[in-house]
């Protein structure tokens, strides 16, 4: 039986398939940067190994697993090559492997970790489900009936991918170092529809994802009239939403989740419907719509003292703002402050007015110097562009984190898709 060694095991997909492996009963282990990453827990929890990078970890009889970050030119793929081994990105190796089992991918610029993580957890509830979360969660089923998985658009990656459903969160302009517009983006958006074999369920108050066509139904859920699927008398408290699901203009039940925000109820929504056209017992949907704990790195609270500290991967103004609302649904007595790092040059770049409007909903903002890629560690512009634009905003180091103690009573939110937890750390260590 080979054993998969995946290169770049560390990454939020491929430690997220190691573990569906693993728990499948295949061999698996895997190599990666010296560096502590979040997804590393899981990984040793389930006792899979993880080797620092060198090619002597290559063996014969191995099927090699690369991560997409990584280059042919990388030792262990050369390595790989050398002895002949099957060598297969993690993109392809997923869109393989997701034959097996009715499969629905979730897609869309924002919102598809979230909606992975809740889906899975509803599927779950009422037959064997697989599942694959891009916050480094993985789950392999014996005997599972659905696989559910998070597919990214980044590089048109997700066109590997023939999905009998996918879910379509949203359509907007992300990753500015590589679409070009958001009619690039689009583009890559309607060739993976295309793909899709069974049905869509796509979010029908987008204007972009109005004009997607397909082969299969495309059935729009919403807070329009005119969706299939639409979510009305919604009723915000501190404890949570709960809100009517109408279906083409007839009633039909009322739902509670313990989570805030619109874009929350949209995420529920989307899973509303196709758990109705698959026709999974409506009860189960109610009950595990409720009992569901959220994913890693979205919106995750601790309270240290007077103060809630969130971690959320926000990193894009549409996050951001859906971040800071829901803050204040929970919170609404209380001071808000965002801690921001920006991930990339080029996206801090593209969207500067954008981050400054929605941070500008906080009550106050401190920001982290830029958090470079693997693709891209400088640019033209730094984090005081950023600043010149918000009143009162501040920069924000490892060493001043005691700044913030003077915020009693607040909600901390440290946001971004870099290394913000260190930030965190760092704040929670000097105040024990």
């Amino acid at each position: 039986m080979t054993i998969y060694h995946f290169v770049g095991i560390k990454g939020s997909g491929m430690s997220a398939l190691a573990q569906v492996l693993h728990d499948m009963k295949f061999q698996v282990q895997g190599s990666d940067v010296e560096k502590r990453f979040f997804t590393q827990l899981a990984l040793e929890q389930s006792g899979i190994t993880i080797l620092p990078f060198q090619k002597e970890n290559i063996k014969p009889g191995m099927t090699i697993i690369a991560g997409n970050a990584f280059p042919d030119s990388h030792e262990e793929i050369q390595e790989a090559m050398r002895l002949g081994l099957p060598i297969i990105r993690y993109h392809r190796f997923l869109g393989d492997f997701m034959q097996n089992f009715t499969s629905i991918a979730i897609t869309g610029a924002h919102g598809k970790t979230s909606t992975t993580g809740l889906l899975s957890h509803v599927i779950a509830g009422a037959r064997p489900t697989s599942f694959l979360i891009g916050d480094g969660t993985g789950k392999g089923e014996e005997g599972a009936e659905y696989f559910v998985f998070e597919a990214c658009e980044y590089r048109r990656h997700f066109l590997s991918y023939f999905p009998d459903y996918a879910i379509m969160t949203n359509i907007d302009f992300d990753h500015p170092d590589y679409f070009a517009n958001i009619d690039d983006v689009f583009s890559a958006f309607q060739e993976m529809a295309v793909q899709v074999k069974k049905g869509i369920f796509a979010y029908g108050d987008d204007e972009q994802l109005q004009k997607i066509q397909a082969k299969v139904p495309v059935l729009f859920y919403g807070f329009g009239e005119e969706n299939d699927y639409q979510a009305k008398n919604i009723v915000k408290t501190t404890t949570g939403t709960s809100f009517d699901v109408f279906i083409r203009n007839t009633f039909y039940d009322n739902f509670s989740i313990p989570t805030f925000g619109d874009h929350s109820v949209l995420n529920a929504l989307a899973v509303i419907g196709l758990c109705h056209y698959e026709e999974i017992d409506l009860e189960i949907v109610k009950e595990h719509l409720q009992s569901f704990q959220g994913v890693k790195r979205r919106f995750s609270e601790k309270r240290v003292g007077s103060q809630i500290l969130i971690d959320d991967y926000a990193h894009h103004p549409t996050e951001i703002k859906a971040t800071i609302d829901a803050a204040k649904q929970k919170y609404p007595d209380k001071q808000i402050i965002a801690v921001f790092q920006p991930h990339t040059f080029t996206r801090t770049q593209a969207f500067l007015e954008d981050f400054a409007e929605s941070l500008r909903r906080a009550d106050k903002a401190y920001l982290c110097e830029i958090f470079g890629s693997a693709r891209e560690n400088h640019g033209k512009l730094s984090i005081k562009d950023l600043q010149d634009k918000i009143d009162g905003a501040e920069i924000f180091s490892e060493e001043n984190t005691s700044v913030l103690n003077k915020y009693e009573n607040s909600v901390i939110i440290f946001m971004g898709a870099g290394d913000i937890q260190k930030f965190q750390e760092s704040y929670e260590k000097q105040l024990s």
